[in-house]
């Protein structure tokens, strides 16, 4: 008796491939990234110990995110909530679904100059479809394992705009430090100079005041608590000693600075008096006006925005594998969460979000052992919205504005200004290129432009790599066999690609008189792409027009694949490709006995 289910299963399994969808085919061929985050690899022996030191160190990176993410919201010209509700969602997402053991995801200082500019020039509700568009297009560069090409940009162009973004954070930031209140303040590096000039006679001596002492008491905290600071060593042992030293810089000139204002009544700026406060709430779903005009001309802020944003996430992931013993992340993963976390992030009224050094290192050093850590750091910050939200109205504006202007100073990289001359030229273009590109233009220019130069510069040293040497007289270390009268032999080193063809075609210019067979040992000739092909095959054609014949010997698999596959090996002959320098010179004399064409011209 047959059975109907297994006919059945004979019947599909001979039904044609050809009749299935060609798109899910396709898909199914594709090298797609498995969605894996590291979260579930790291609760696999997961211990109560562990559980809480990602406790302890995600309470430490949510009071160090809390004024992190307000600055870096007011900076970029959106409400204090919208840094604080994408420090929320987009740091649990990221932490939940990310790559990395230890990376804590937010607004990023980074992100000021691009978000600012942004909002100035196509106004707040383009900046979420920018930032949505730009989730989408991380995702895919994860799913389709593009993660590693992010690596690819050389770090001459990385250092170049992230002391140009640093620069334009700490001239973003003057405005409030000087207390000035000018109507709106351009995205452009001139014109913020021209405005600041401008309003200079707003000048608040109290404002400035409380930007300074912040300043100065970001940079001393830390060394109070050393040990060899300034405390006596008796204290140390003390608890006032210990809670005093947990607690973060930004955080102690965030109270001691704000109760300062409220009980003298400075007359300077602060959160609710600009803003209104913080809504003690919940963020609630906005869906942002969505035009395919809106869309099409946004698509360098989408690019800018997602290429800020996978660098400088995988970047902070590579220095938190660094600063301790954990698996290394997983890039495509990483670059998936980090797409996920900002397509639903704008629609809680957020801003876009990627990982964070500032607080992954504090993470580390805190004691946290898995992305549990981030997950409490983005609970602790909603718990902060819920139950203290007010006090967040007596923040003065020249608090945070130094508090950016202490950032804005670690973030830059300055000490590679100064090692500038000891590295080549080209490095120095680069850098330099792109660090006043980042500054007087805008971002997008300046990863293009060190994306060229880069290039081009590359071209330029592989193309000098690539030599047309010949061969060399006959010696004990290299034993040689003669070379016939009539032959000229030479030797090819490096790659010959489209930047270096220029040294074959100038071979014909330079042979020796009475030269009827040319020699090409490639054995050191590692690569040739369809433009060095073309060109040897131009010269064995420019050769044959005077009656002189090309051989080559030891080719690499690579060459010779390329010959075998564009049927090259044909037209330059097959009995011209031999295997050794000896069989190349018995075929040179071959071809001398030949008899001489004479061409009339």
């Amino acid at each position: 008796m047959v059975n109907p289910s297994s006919s059945q299963d004979q019947g599909r399994k001979a039904t044609p491939r050809w009749r299935k969808p060609l798109l899910l085919a396709g898909l199914a061929r594709l090298d797609l990234a498995p969605f894996r985050p590291r979260l579930l690899d790291a609760l696999e022996g997961y211990s109560r110990e562990r559980l809480w030191s990602d406790i302890g160190a995600g309470l430490t990176v949510g009071i160090v995110a809390l004024p992190l993410a307000m600055a870096f919201a007011i900076a970029s010209g959106v409400k204090p909530e919208a840094g604080l509700f994408t420090a929320i969602i987009a740091g649990f997402l990221i932490s939940a679904l990310g790559g990395a053991s230890v990376q804590i995801g937010g607004p990023a200082g980074a992100f000021i100059v691009i978000v600012y500019g942004i909002v100035q020039r196509y106004g707040l509700a383009n900046l979420l479809i920018s930032t949505v568009l730009a989730g989408g297009i991380l995702f895919a560069m994860g799913l389709f394992r593009l993660g590693v090409l992010v690596r690819y940009i050389p770090v001459s162009i990385v250092i170049g705009f992230t002391n140009g973004i640093a620069v334009l954070i700490a001239l973003s930031q003057v405005k409030d430090l000087l207390g000035l209140q000018p109507a709106s303040m351009p995205a452009d590096f001139v014109g913020q100079i021209r405005t600041i000039w401008a309003y200079r006679e707003q000048f608040n001596p109290y404002a400035f005041g409380l930007g300074l002492v912040t300043v100065l008491g970001l940079i001393v905290w830390p060394r109070l608590f050393s040990p060899d600071g300034v405390v006596p060593r008796a204290l140390h042992s003390t608890r006032g000693f210990r809670v005093a030293a947990r607690m973060p810089g930004p955080m102690m000139v965030l109270i001691t600075m704000g109760a300062l204002t409220a009980l003298l009544e400075l007359p300077v700026a602060t959160i609710g008096s600009k803003f209104g406060g913080i809504p003690q709430s919940l963020p609630s779903l906005v869906w942002p006006d969505f035009s395919w005009e809106g869309v099409r001309q946004l698509f360098m802020p989408t690019i800018t925005i997602a290429l800020l944003g996978g660098i400088e996430s995988l970047l902070c992931a590579r220095v938190a594998d660094n600063l301790a013993d954990f698996k290394r992340h997983d890039p495509n993963q990483e670059l998936m969460a980090q797409g996920i976390a900002n397509m639903v992030t704008p629609f809680f009224g957020g801003i876009p979000a990627t990982g964070t050094i500032a607080r992954t290192v504090t993470n580390v050093r805190a004691g946290a052992t898995s992305p549990v850590a981030g997950i409490v750091h983005a609970l602790v910050l909603l718990l902060v919205v819920l139950v203290a939200a007010p006090l967040a109205s007596h923040v003065p504006l020249a608090v945070l504005s130094g508090i950016l202007l202490f950032i804005a100073w670690n973030m830059g990289e300055w000490h590679e200004f100064i090692k500038l001359r000891q590295y080549h030229y080209t490095y120095r273009t680069i850098l330099v290129g792109t660090f006043v590109l980042t500054v007087v233009f805008d971002l997008t220019v300046a990863v293009e432009v060190g994306l060229v130069l880069a290039c081009v510069f590359f071209i330029y040293r592989m193309s000098t790599l690539f030599r047309i040497v010949p061969l060399p007289p006959n010696s004990e270390e290299e034993p040689l066999p003669p070379v016939p009268a009539g032959v000229a032999v030479y030797r090819l080193y490096g790659a010959l690609f489209f930047g270096a063809v220029g040294k074959v075609e100038d071979l014909i210019d330079q042979l020796p008189a009475g030269a009827r067979v040319v020699v090409l040992e490639a054995r050191r000739l590692i690569s040739v792409d369809t433009s060095g092909l073309d060109a040897l095959v131009q010269l064995q054609r420019s050769l044959s027009r005077h009656d002189v014949h090309l051989v080559l010997c030891e080719v690499n698999e690579q060459p010779m694949s390329l010959l075998r596959r564009t049927h090259r090996d044909d037209t330059l002959g097959q009995d011209n490709l031999v295997k050794s320098l000896p069989e190349a010179l018995a075929r040179a004399l071959t071809l001398l006995e030949r008899p001489v064409i004479t061409r009339v011209s």
